[in-house]
C-alpha cells in the first residue's frame, strides 16, 4: 500500500510537528495503516522538550518527491508554506486553523478548518467524535501544541474550546499544564546559542499580500533585549535573505512570553507600510507593539489589510 504523507508547514513549530504525529495516529486508528508523519524542517528546542518529555520520536524529515502521492496537510494550507512538490500531490485531507489562501486541488478532499487557537484542538475534537482513546503521550503532544500556540493561554487566539481541551488533556497526560507549559516555553525561549540565521528562520512563514511577498518570522524570548541587542547581525542575515529570495519585506517579531508584548524589526521594500499597519513609526527599523503576541491574529491581518 502506498504511504500517506502527513506533515505541517515549513520551519515547523510545536503545533506543526505534533499535529502531524497526532494525525498519523488518528489515521492509523481509522484504518489507514499507511499513514506516516513527516516534518519539513528542523525540530526546535521547545518541540524537542515536548517530544522528550512524552518519549515520542520526532517525525522523519521529508525528502521524497510528492508528485502523485497521497498527502494530508496539518496546521497549514498555503502552498508556499508547504512541501516544494505539493502542487503535484494528491491532497486528501487538510486540518488547519489558519486563513485559507493560495490553495487548490485537482479533486475533492476532506477539509476541516476552525478558528481555534491550535490545530491540535481540532484533532482532539476529531478523536472524541470518533470515540478513539487518546493515549497519554498523544494527549501530552496535543496539550503541548495548545500551550505553544496560545503562549500558555495568553494569546488572543486562545478560545474556550482550547482551554477546555487543555483541561481534559492535562489529566490524561498526567501533568499540570501551567507548570509543564512554562518549562516547555522557557526551553524554546533561549536565543543565546542560536545564530542570526537560525533566529530569523526558526519560525518563519511567507505570505502573499497584495503585490508583496512578505516573510514573517517570530522568536519567543523572556528578554526582548536578548534579541534587539543583536540587531546588526540580524539585519545582515535578513538582508541576505531578501537578496537571495523573492521576498519584498521581512518582518521579524520578537515576542516576550512573560509580559505578552512584542517588538518588530522590519527591512525591505516599503518597510514603513508595516509600521503604518500598527499605527506606529519605525525607529532604526524597529518598533514596540504592546500586547501583541499572535502572528495569526494580531500581525498578519493588519499587514494584509495595509498592503492589499
Amino acid at each position: 500500500m502506498e504511504s500517506t504523507y502527513i506533515f505541517g508547514h515549513k520551519s515547523p513549530d510545536t503545533d506543526a510537528i505534533n499535529s502531524a504525529i497526532i494525525m498519523a495516529e488518528f489515521e492509523q486508528l481509522n484504518g489507514n495503516t499507511s499513514a506516516k508523519a513527516y516534518r519539513l524542517g528542523e525540530v526546535g528546542p521547545e518541540t524537542q522538550y515536548a517530544l522528550d518529555y512524552f518519549k515520542v520520536e520526532a517525525p522523519e524529515l521529508l525528502s521524497d518527491d510528492l508528485t502523485g502521492k497521497d498527502v494530508i496537510l496539518v496546521d497549514h494550507n498555503e502552498f508556499q508554506q508547504s512541501a516544494d512538490s505539493i502542487e503535484g500531490a494528491n491532497i486528501r485531507h487538510v486540518v488547519d486553523h489558519h486563513r485559507i489562501a493560495n490553495f487548490h486541488t485537482a479533486g475533492p478532499l476532506c477539509y476541516r478548518a476552525e478558528p481555534l487557537g491550535c490545530t491540535a484542538t481540532i484533532l482532539y475534537k476529531m478523536f472524541n467524535e470518533k470515540g478513539f482513546d487518546i493515549k497519554p503521550e498523544i494527549a501530552g503532544l496535543m496539550l503541548s501544541a495548545i500551550i505553544s500556540d496560545s503562549l500558555l493561554f495568553k494569546s488572543p487566539t486562545c478560545t474556550e474550546q482550547d482551554k477546555d481541551a487543555a483541561k481534559a488533556l492535562e489529566k490524561i497526560a498526567g501533568v499540570d499544564a501551567q507548570e509543564y507549559g512554562l518549562e516547555m516555553l522557557k526551553a524554546g525561549a533561549s536565543t543565546l546559542n542560536k545564530t542570526a540565521v537560525e533566529l530569523i528562520n526558526a519560525d518563519a512563514k511567507s505570505f502573499n499580500m497584495g503585490d508583496y511577498t512578505v516573510r514573517i518570522g517570530q522568536v519567543n524570548t523572556v528578554d526582548l533585549n536578548e534579541i534587539l541587542g543583536r540587531q546588526a547581525e540580524l539585519e545582515q542575515a535578513i538582508t541576505e535573505t531578501l537578496n537571495n529570495a523573492e521576498y519584498d519585506i521581512f518582518v521579524l517579531v520578537a515576542t516576550d512570553i512573560l509580559n505578552s508584548d512584542s517588538a518588530i524589526l522590519v527591512l525591505g521594500e516599503d518597510k514603513d507600510k508595516i509600521a503604518q499597519a500598527f499605527g506606529v513609526e519605525l525607529d532604526n527599523n524597529t518598533a514596540f507593539l504592546p500586547g501583541v503576541v499572535s502572528r495569526k491574529k494580531q500581525i498578519v491581518p493588519p499587514i494584509t489589510e495595509t498592503l492589499s
